[in-house]
């Protein structure tokens, strides 16, 4: 009986592993992430998930918002969830924050010591590594960097949070940890850290945590085996990230504390680092915030704008059109001024290949958002043009910053901002490729000197 049930199962798994692969990757990341989306509105929808009664709307807002690792709310997490509803959530931003196939890839790895090929083909989809990359080697030191950072900002926070006196310390300081690292920027209080704007260890251990998931595990891969190899060596890619991530915070930073009287008006010190986490958490799309963001001057609004969109770099938890897209533009731009034939950028030569990609981002980006924005005008007439279309780029991003939108927008408004999250951590080109490709197109470029 058990033979007769077996085979049929066999014949069923091959088939269904031989559809798989014939599927464009690009379309099982997007099915991928769905499925995890779902499955965390189902949970939240159970009634010991619940403090009070949800709508699935709204529950379905919040799976998306942490498995996109978003951070954008339209209800309180902290009062709204019981333990296990706020734990489906943490264990929702881990698997976005690392990519829902990593953790089981590693457990394959630690079993049966090696991954299926088609395993392989959607990690460096995913990751968008180059072709030189050990998949399983990179995949080990994903997790294991992850869950170490991960564990240190905990520590951290627990020593910072009891030292404040806040309820449940243990709890709030692995839940922080998480969401700052995986850059999801979801908090247990209602107005995020605003509490904490003047106290310096919670705000750079969440900068700290914040960085290092942004930046990308590429740059955790590099020093691993320059640690290795006994000699550090920073490719070309690790080298445009830390460049312009530093370019980006330093002169964020200097703008917030000059151009907004809000910031302006608070003692020196506390200045100085409400300007930087300001610019930290556009930079990285976190989402957290120490000042409220509706208080901000239009100057600055501006100025976040910009730093949602570029958002974090490849490979990492963060969001938006990536820093090496900007660069690439950048080469672009400067290249065509200069009448050169070729795209450089830092005296590397950027391939066609890589700036087809980067434009094409760029353009499916604006695709997105001219849409998205037209239908919140339309479905939100009570709202200010800038708060919708603040509320845009940040899904978009995954940044989950908000000028206190959110939880009124319409359903037809929660839909759009859903729609723009799920797109912003699938990848923005990712998602226009897994709707518009043929299942035989399942070539993976081979990836140049600056991934994008």
């Amino acid at each position: 009986m058990i033979g007769a049930i077996r085979k049929p199962l066999a014949v069923a798994s091959l088939y269904a592993h031989r559809l798989m692969r014939r599927v464009h990757p690009a379309k099982l990341i997007f099915a991928g992430y769905a499925f995890y989306m779902a499955l965390g509105c189902a949970l939240l929808c159970l009634p010991f998930s619940q403090s009070v009664p949800v709508h699935l709307l709204d529950n379905l807002f919040t799976a998306v918002s942490a498995v996109s690792t978003t951070g954008l709310v339209t209800v309180d997490p902290g009062t709204s969830y019981t333990f296990m509803g706020e734990l489906v959530i943490l264990l929702l931003i881990q698997a976005g924050g690392i990519g829902y196939m990593t953790v089981s890839s590693f457990v394959m790895m630690a079993t049966v010591q090696h991954l299926s090929p088609l395993r392989e083909r959607l990690a460096r989809a995913a990751f968008i590594l180059p072709e030189d990359v050990s998949i399983g080697i990179f995949i080990r030191t994903v997790v294991i960097y992850t869950f170490s950072v991960e564990i240190m900002g905990a520590i951290l926070l627990f020593i910072q949070f009891s030292a404040s006196g806040v309820d449940n310390a243990i709890w709030n300081a692995i839940f922080h940890s998480v969401s700052a690292f995986c850059t999801a920027g979801f908090s247990l209080n209602p107005n995020s850290l605003e509490d904490f704007r003047g106290d310096v260890g919670v705000n750079a251990t969440i900068s700290a945590l914040s960085i290092l998931g942004a930046m990308g595990f590429l740059i955790a891969w590099d020093v691993w085996r320059s640690l290795t190899r006994r000699s550090f060596v920073l490719s070309f890619t690790s080298k445009v990230i830390l460049k312009l991530t530093g370019a980006f915070l330093l002169a964020g930073t200097a703008i917030f504390f000059v151009a907004d009287p809000g910031i302006s008006a608070l003692p020196s010190g506390e200045r100085l680092m409400a300007s930087f986490f300001q610019t930290m958490t556009a930079t990285t799309t976190v989402g957290f915030n120490t000042h409220p963001i509706s208080a901000l001057t239009p100057a600055v609004i501006v100025l976040l704008f910009f730093l949602m969109a570029i958002g974090a770099s490849p490979s990492g938890t963060g969001g938006g059109l990536k820093t090496t897209t900007f660069a690439a533009m950048i080469g672009l731009v400067r290249s065509t001024v200069r009448r050169r034939p070729e795209i450089t950028f830092f005296n590397r030569v950027i391939a066609p290949a890589r700036l087809q990609l980067a434009m094409a981002s760029s353009a499916y980006f604006v695709m997105l958002m001219t849409p998205a924005v037209f239908v919140l005008c339309l479905t939100e007439p009570g709202k200010e043009f800038q708060m919708l279309l603040f509320e845009a780029i940040s899904a978009i991003g995954t940044v989950g910053l908000s000028m206190g939108i959110t939880g009124s927008l319409s359903d037809i408004g929660k839909l759009t901002i859903i729609l723009l999250m799920f797109a912003g951590r699938v990848g923005i080109l990712t998602f226009g490729i897994a709707l518009a490709s043929k299942d035989e197109e399942t070539e993976v470029r081979r990836q140049e000197d600056l991934l994008v």
